[in-house]
């Protein structure tokens, strides 16, 4: 594991070291009201860390505190470390953007689309569009969450057993067959949508590679990152490290723990999650928003190539809108007005649209129990946060981290500096 510590002194990288104290005790209140079990927060600038505090405790009822090599499940922040697995295959030709997946996931060709109905009896016409790989990156599929309960399709995709994670047994595999059985939710293309898109993305991987995803990841992202406590389980020299994890209480709205997906990951698992199946630790996730800082290289170790990142951090939605235009009004990990949609990212497009004062190009994405991730390009920031409260929409935290973050900030602005003479 890498060690983690502050390398700089904060004034020298333009933060007010004063101000940086209001990120602790924002965060510390929903500790000492029993809202969040505990935290870690790491602030880098230039590649730096200015900010790094952690408290409360990792597990309740243990009462084992938050420690640098915490480890936490970090849900959909898994998203974008498969979605850089899958563009190293383009840079080898793998595949074109605009290739139907159907030419490997076969499984995924002649696809019906929902158009009216309830779960029980719905209607569908023939797909007009294929789903694209373009498509799974940019949740564009017309595929859902079982757990979004917005649509007659959640609800079909929930009687067929995937709500919050897979039917006991099955493989990836196994999963992307069954989701291809339902109907999506749109034409392929047509909107934007939360979905399982990333682990149909993850299938695509293991299929392409002739590898595991497991095995793919660990050999072509993260050991070559030094993520080396980043994987899709804890063995039993890390289970006692693992962070426990907790949902709120709906009557006195305190941290307890959670019922349903509460379980270890403490082996292998037969669903191998490109979604959403990762546990990580601070230090590792680190090098990862490091590794997008640097346009695709870290420590010497090129994954990607900077005009990959660059075309992968950049809106795609059509038209160059936001998610509130063009993605249906669900649970999401961000909000969506101002923010655009990339190949793995949110990307933001309005800083005022979206009332944060990062600033625009930054990109991002969080996890179901309340994890995040930033990059802010313009500004050379990039911030990690890790707690373990599920839903990530229990409390404003990503909103709130901006806020303290950059009010801390108080050299000269980017925009002001670039209209400088």
């Amino acid at each position: 594991m890498t060690a983690l510590t502050v390398t700089v002194d904060p004034a020298e990288l333009g933060f007010d070291p004063v101000r940086l104290e209001r990120i602790d005790r924002l965060l510390a209140r929903y500790v000492d009201d029993g809202q969040l079990p505990g935290w870690l927060m790491l602030v880098a600038r230039r590649g730096q860390i200015v900010h790094l505090t952690r408290y409360g405790q990792r597990d309740l009822a243990a009462g084992l505190p938050v420690e640098l090599d915490t480890r936490w499940r970090i849900h959909s922040m898994t998203k974008p470390i498969t979605s850089v697995a899958a563009m190293t295959l383009y840079e080898e030709g793998a595949f074109l953007l605009t290739d139907p997946i159907a030419r490997w996931l076969p499984e995924f060709a002649d696809m019906r689309v929902y158009t009216m109905g309830s779960a029980l009896r719905p209607t569908t016409v023939p797909a007009t569009e294929p789903i694209r790989v373009w498509h799974l990156l940019t949740h564009t599929a017309g595929l859902t969450y079982g757990f979004l309960h917005t649509h007659p399709v959640d609800a079909m995709y929930r009687a067929a057993g995937f709500e919050w994670s897979a039917g006991t047994g099955l493989t990836l595999a196994d999963c992307c067959a069954r989701w291809a059985e339902l109907p999506l939710l749109f034409q392929p293309g047509a909107e934007w949508n939360y979905s399982v898109a990333s682990d149909v993305l993850g299938r695509l991987v293991e299929v392409l590679s002739g590898k595991p995803l497991d095995q793919f990841l660990a050999e072509r992202v993260l050991a070559p990152l030094g993520m080396t406590d980043t994987s899709f389980w804890v063995g039993a020299d890390a289970k006692d490290k693992l962070a426990a994890l907790y949902v709120a209480d709906p009557e006195s709205g305190r941290a307890v723990p959670d019922p349903l997906l509460g379980r270890a990951p403490d082996h292998p698992p037969t669903f191998l999650s490109g979604g959403g199946g990762l546990v990580s630790t601070a230090a590792d996730y680190h090098r990862f928003t490091q590794f997008l800082l640097r346009g695709g290289e870290l420590d010497g170790t090129r994954l990607l190539g900077t005009r990959t990142l660059a075309l992968m951090t950049r809106n795609h939605l059509p038209g160059g809108v936001d998610l509130e235009t063009y993605g249906r009004p669900v649970h999401a990990e961000m909000p969506f007005r101002g923010v655009g949609f990339g190949l793995g990212f949110a990307v933001l497009l309005d800083p005022a649209a979206a009332s944060t004062p990062s600033a625009a190009g930054e990109y991002a994405w969080g996890g179901a129990a309340s994890t995040a991730f930033w990059v802010d390009p313009a500004e050379e920031l990039t911030a990690v946060f890790f707690t373990q409260l599920r839903p990530s929409s229990t409390y404003p935290l990503r909103t709130q981290l901006r806020q303290v973050v950059y009010q801390a900030l108080v050299d000269v602005p980017v925009a002001a500096r670039l209209r400088e003479p």
